[in-house]
């Protein structure tokens, strides 16, 4: 028994902030930022388009492919780290949007690895034969959370969300999950908590180059373990859809491995980095686009704050 993807959504939100838009706020220009990481622009929510809003749509465009009865949806993961309350979660206020009386329904907190975490839980459960349909989603909006003095952080981020939904079935789908953490190295990429009346600052901290060092060891480390334990050639693949973090990071980690860079999703250059919702909502454009077709090799990988990284490699 196997864990299949059976329909993906995404929610972008319309406001666009460009390259141009940065060199009036910071010190910075277009081209250093396309050099350092590879963006061109991305998107910032308005004030209404919390996690929840963004993760709603995106999970009604994932439904709305589909003729199951929404009920039959046994589990919502909402991976994120900046939903508005503690309680209730994200994943329950889109529950009741949905109108799903009764799942399995809670966040979870990995940073940019979330959704692969919550991919790899929704399959355990979903072998287990413990639910029939899984709601995945990845949903961030970390443009509030920046300092709008400090270039570093407020050229990378972008606010979206993306879905997907699983089902069990006797083709394969989801082959195998890798997830692992090592607090060692958390205080390089931080972001304090909010909802802490008396913490008063509320911007993420970033190690620029330090994490950029360790994510390329880590990634290209884990990216080898999958192939292995999965006793593929690398060539078999036919997509790879890293975390959307920085342009240099992907080169870098594709160059090591002799990827060829025409079987790499890359949507940074849109839309930034987007937390959580960067693989979803790669995965979900490259379906939309036509690009990912039936029975193909994908390897998801991802990294982030804690520090955690995680990689899935899956028939589609």
């Amino acid at each position: 028994m196997f864990t299949k993807i059976i329909s993906t959504g995404s929610y972008l939100p319309n406001h666009i902030r460009s390259n141009y838009d940065l060199e009036k706020m910071v010190n910075t220009s277009n081209e250093w930022i396309i050099t350092r990481t590879g963006i061109h622009e991305r998107r910032i929510s308005k004030y209404y388009e919390n996690v929840s809003f963004m993760g709603y749509y995106a999970a009604k465009y994932a439904i709305d492919n589909l003729k199951i009865n929404i009920q039959d949806i046994g589990m919502i993961i909402v991976a994120t780290t900046s939903s508005d309350y503690a309680f209730p979660s994200s994943a329950c206020q889109i529950q009741k949007k949905l109108g799903i009386n009764d799942s399995i329904s809670f966040d979870l907190s990995s940073a940019c690895t979330g959704f692969i975490y919550a991919l790899s839980i929704a399959d355990k459960y979903i072998k287990n034969k413990i639910i029939k349909y899984a709601l995945v989603i990845g949903s961030d909006r970390l443009s509030y959370n920046l300092n709008p003095k400090d270039r570093g952080t407020l050229i990378l981020f972008g606010d979206g969300a993306g879905a997907v939904i699983l089902k069990s079935s006797k083709k394969p789908g989801i082959l195998s999950t890798h997830i692992h953490a090592n607090g060692k190295h958390g205080n390089l990429l931080t972001m304090p908590n909010c909802l802490n009346i008396f913490n008063k600052n509320k911007y993420i901290f970033m190690l620029g180059n330090e994490i950029f060092k360790i994510a390329v060891n880590i990634l290209t480390n884990l990216i080898n373990e999958t192939i292995n334990a999965n006793n593929i050639n690398i060539n078999k693949i036919d997509w790879f859809i890293p975390h959307q973090a920085n342009l240099r990071i992907i080169s870098a980690i594709i160059k090591k491995l002799r990827i060829n860079i025409n079987k790499v999703i890359i949507i940074l250059d849109k839309y930034g980095n987007t937390s959580s919702a960067s693989i979803p909502i790669a995965l979900d454009e490259a379906v939309r686009d036509n690009r990912i077709k039936k029975n193909q090799i994908i390897l998801l990988e991802a990294f982030g704050g804690g520090l955690t990284w995680g990689s899935i490699l899956l028939k589609f």
